[in-house]
């Protein structure tokens, strides 16, 4: 297995700084082998490789984990049911990979490196057709749109109800989400922000970049109002409560990363009886912590709750100023907490080795990020 490893992560290195080109490649050969495939994909294929490349990639550096390894992709195959996606198309999709890993390595490439991928891809499509076959639930659920609220020009709050069997998620999981009415065939990942209830109903925090065209985002927050219809996929994500521990909580959450944040809390409410639970809530300026005043609802009820907000370009905000992975490190220590972390690429880095300095073990951090780390 260390071999193994060692190839895939060696080979990699000899197109990690061409992914657009391996990129290309991929879908010219995959397209050309079955020209059908071409329909399962956006009109407009920015992104979508990069995010097919990342998961094959990620699967790929997790060999050396076979239990998370196992797990990631059996969810993997459960979320690429929403591309109806079969054992035939994975085929074809693993001739293509090959021929583009081989075209864009070029004469670095050698038949060792060929057969590790081979074995790997095997052993990623073998998972994840399982997990699709395994799964009892539709590949996405119809959603309609209840309640759309604007907080500022580029961020929105909504809430929707899945309209077929019971969606089932975990608190601190996500979903891809599908406009269909302005962006067919788009998916793109949320968090959802709420703890899972029995009228079917999840709620999303969307943030889309000031002036972006959109794509699904934009569509969200700009375009999407009450009686729309969505396409929900299956809920992925371990950013979830581990159900054995008795240690208090640590919660930092940057902008819309509070979505999970907030779902994490609101199940905390419905079963925590003996844990401290301290949550971190941080932004650039005040009217960006739009989740605040519910936030402090919830402390007034749950005397177990402290919230602290900060922001890091307002000097006369009321609260901490600075990062919010600075502020974290102002209290604490955090040692004995189960920790969660939900926000940027960035804030999560930051956070990721303020935690690490305060020598938190690194199994007691879970975290999601919007972004590349």
């Amino acid at each position: 297995m260390e071999n193994f490893a060692r190839l895939l992560k060696e080979s990699w290195t000899l197109v990690e700084e061409h992914r657009e080109r391996l990129s290309g490649h991929f879908y010219a050969r995959l397209f050309l082998l079955d020209p059908e495939l071409r329909k399962l994909f956006p009109v407009q294929m920015n992104g979508q490789g990069d995010r097919i490349l990342e998961a094959i990639v990620t699967a790929t550096q997790t060999v050396g984990d076979p239990e998370s390894f196992d797990e990631y992709l059996r969810a993997l195959g459960r979320d690429h049911r929403k591309y109806h996606v079969s054992a035939e198309h994975y085929a074809t999709m693993g001739v293509a990979l090959l021929d583009a890993l081989r075209s864009t390595a070029g004469d670095g490439w050698n038949l060792e490196y060929d057969q590790a991928w081979r074995e790997a891809y095997a052993g990623i499509s073998e998972r994840m057709l399982a997990g699709a076959e395994a799964d009892e639930n539709p590949p996405y659920w119809h959603a309609e749109v209840l309640t759309h609220e604007r907080h500022g020009p580029d961020t929105a709050v909504l809430t929707v109800r899945a309209l077929q069997d019971p969606l089932p998620w975990r608190a601190g999981q996500y979903v891809s989400v599908e406009v269909p009415r302005y962006h067919p065939r788009v998916w793109r990942t949320y968090s959802v922000a709420n703890a899972p209830n029995e009228e079917n109903v999840l709620e999303f925090h969307v943030r889309t970049p000031p002036g972006a065209a959109g794509w699904v985002s934009g569509a969200l927050v700009r375009r999407t109002k009450p009686g729309d219809l969505l396409r929900v996929a299956a809920p992925m994500g371990s950013m979830t409560l581990d159900p054995e521990s008795t240690r208090d909580v640590l919660c930092v959450a940057g902008g819309v990363g509070l979505a999970p944040i907030k779902a994490l809390v609101e199940e905390l409410t419905r079963v925590n009886r003996t844990r401290w639970v301290h949550v971190f809530y941080g932004a650039r300026r005040p009217d960006e912590l739009y989740g605040l005043p519910g936030l402090e609802d919830l402390v007034a009820s749950h005397p177990w709750l402290s919230v602290t907000p900060a922001c890091s370009e307002d000097p006369d905000f009321g609260g901490e100023l600075g990062d919010v992975s600075e502020v974290v490190t102002r209290y604490g220590p955090w040692t004995t907490h189960d920790c969660y972390v939900s926000g940027s690429a960035a804030m999560v880095r930051a956070t990721l080795r303020a935690l690490a300095a305060d020598d938190v073990p690194p199994d007691h951090i879970r975290y999601d990020t919007f972004g590349n780390l």
